[in-house]
């Protein structure tokens, strides 16, 4: 009698249940990721007022989970193929656990920027991780799409109650309450993954992990992503910012050379042949870039213009996030029923229109209720984008390679919202120097205005991309040699 016959059969129900915890999981580790991405911004002056942050190095906090998360994504695509992605999955969202006690402990700045650092890095860990299982655990088609939008939709209700429940923690409870709430969610989540999500598969041979390939790609992304993000605080010319640069560029022909000569490399140049994956990564990179900067000039305008306290700007955020997730679900029907390529060219063009008429309610004394139509239509073109830029990302891609191309996607990702902010936040800051009170409000009201018109603009180019694509949702799989289908099959 064979092993599997002794085994008891699972029926199409069991299975169906397993499935749909499996996503439940996945879709909630989702939500914690996006609700620290904006948890953080509104305590941001309390933690400055309590730790002794001046106002200029209160980024600092935002910038060290941005940099380490941007640096290490690669790494983490690559490991959760090696080490298995229920592995990672755990051990991300361990040290999130971790890092966020070690965050609302501290004491000092020093303590808090590393508490955010090591956070970036989980969350560099379990982006790869969660979509590797994602397309792993879920058939390409339907399934998937459907897996994609629910996944999707939870990132957006986190980036929702992120600044919703920081406002309200704030208020309530103090800055360490942002951190504290990540503990209980991230640890249940970890723990309950043991147990739902399926073990990983014993690998029939083991893989070099390209330790020169991995730490060269690593702190040349971390350098070039710190550089981007520090360039508009300490100014472009600064030997701190002009040092990182050089030494990244370094670095990353070093991290091309060392894969171009690796039998096993950490990044395989051959997926880019996968034009799915291409598209896909560098749409991420136009979303963030224009999209991504959105709700950061959201946050200034209503904080800042408007005068807002911490609770009034997250719910501020209630109607464009409540839009974002009911695109990612459209997103889903559209790529099952027309295709990636025009889902794509349908989400960019409802963003353009809407992301243009936003712009008109960044005025220093335009209500609210301005800004709604815009919020509303932009935030529908977002979803559907979101969703499907993830279901070309993931088409065509083997079963053990998916983590590292989530890696690749999600890098070119965090590095689009490097890059839109550093240069977006320039243009925006063009008209406010030596200006104080209503001059100054004026003033970046008058450029936040310009900078959304631009973003508009920008979105084009995601048109543009998306017409490269073949027609129809699918692709057929990057071809393998052998050796490699004995190392899936294992």
């Amino acid at each position: 009698m064979s092993i599997s016959s002794a085994l008891p059969e699972q029926t199409p129900t069991d299975a169906g249940k397993r499935s749909g915890r499996t996503l439940a999981l996945l879709a909630l580790a989702q939500l914690i990721y996006a609700l620290d991405l904006n948890i953080v911004f509104v305590a941001l002056p309390e933690i400055g007022s309590d730790l002794g942050f001046p106002g200029q190095t209160q980024q600092l906090v935002i910038s060290a989970y941005v940099v380490f998360a941007g640096g290490f994504l690669l790494f983490g695509g690559r490991a959760a193929d090696l080490l298995g992605r229920r592995r990672m999955f755990v051990l991300a969202l361990a040290l999130y656990a971790v890092s966020s006690l070690a965050g609302g402990l501290a004491n000092s700045s020093g303590v808090i920027i590393a508490a955010r650092a090591v956070q970036g890095i989980g969350g560099a860990l379990l982006l790869p991780a969660t979509l590797a299982l994602i397309n792993t655990q879920f058939d390409e088609g339907p399934r998937r799409n459907r897996a994609l939008a629910v996944w999707g939709g939870a990132g957006a209700s986190g980036l929702t109650l992120g600044a919703l429940l920081g406002g309200v923690l704030t208020e309530n409870f103090g800055w360490p309450a942002v951190f504290f709430v990540n503990v209980p969610l991230a640890g249940l989540v970890a723990l309950a993954a043991l147990y739902v999500i399926p073990r990983d598969p014993a690998r029939g041979e083991r893989r070099a992990f390209d330790l020169p390939g991995s730490i060269s790609v690593t702190m040349g992304a971390t350098l070039l992503v710190f550089a981007l993000v520090e360039g508009p605080e300490l100014g472009w010319d600064s030997p701190v910012v002009a040092g990182s640069f050089a030494l990244a560029v370094i670095l990353l022909a070093v991290f091309a050379v060392v894969e171009a000569r690796s039998a096993d490399p950490l990044m395989p140049f051959r997926l880019f042949r996968n034009r799915n994956l291409t598209v896909g990564m560098t749409i991420t990179f136009i979303y963030m870039a224009t999209f991504g900067v959105l709700p950061y000039f959201l946050t200034v305008l209503m904080h800042t213009v408007h005068g807002y306290s911490a609770l009034e700007t997250g719910l501020g955020f209630l109607i464009p996030s409540v839009a974002i997730a009911a695109g990612t679900q459209l997103g889903e029907r559209f790529s099952t029923r027309t295709g990636v390529r025009n889902t794509l060219l349908t989400g960019f063009v409802i963003g353009v229109i809407g992301t243009a008429g936003l712009a008109f309610g960044f005025g220093a004394d335009a209500g609210y209720g301005l800004l709604v139509p815009g919020l509303v239509v932009s935030g529908v073109g977002q979803g559907i984008v979101w969703t499907s830029m993830w279901i070309a990302s993931a088409t065509g891609t083997q079963a053990h390679e998916q983590g590292v191309a989530n890696g690749i996607a999600s890098t070119t990702l965090n590095i689009g919202n490097a890059i839109g902010l550093a240069v977006f936040t320039v243009i925006a800051d063009l008209g406010t120097d030596g200006k104080t009170g209503e001059a100054l409000r004026v003033a970046t009201a008058d450029g936040e205005f310009l900078v959304v018109l631009l973003t508009a603009a920008a979105m084009a180019a995601g048109l543009l991309v998306a017409l490269t694509l073949k027609r129809g949702s699918a692709a057929p799989p990057t071809p393998v040699s052998k050796e490699e289908e004995v190392l899936t099959a294992g």
